[in-house]
């Protein structure tokens, strides 16, 4: 059970961590770019998403760590939660740039 809780948690961090860093380049571009205030405050507001995510995830990946099965169902839940809302922010956000709002 130690091995499958350690493997969920490791694939949510890493897209939680991925979301965080498509809005770290997000923020990069939109600064660099003329007109780019409005795709920075778009970025602002979703970086609070970003790092609740991270931080659940990371919860997850220290809880796995342990050697409770009890806490192994925790720690799949929330890195399966938190995987699951960072991989639909960030499609969110890429819909949103990519059909052209900004």
């Amino acid at each position: 059970m130690g091995l499958v809780a350690l493997l969920v948690t490791l694939v949510a961090v890493l897209a939680a961590a991925g979301h965080a860093g498509y809005l770290a380049m997000l923020s990069s571009v939109a600064k660099k770019r003329p007109g780019g205030q409005p795709a920075l405050e778009f970025v602002k507001k979703r970086v609070p998403v970003a790092g609740a995510t991270l931080g659940v995830t990371l919860l997850a990946l220290l809880i796995s760590t342990g050697d409770s099965a009890s806490m192994d169902v925790v720690a799949i839940l929330l890195g399966g939660g938190g995987g699951f809302a960072s991989i639909k922010a960030l499609q969110s956000t890429q819909e949103r740039f990519r059909g052209g709002q900004y």
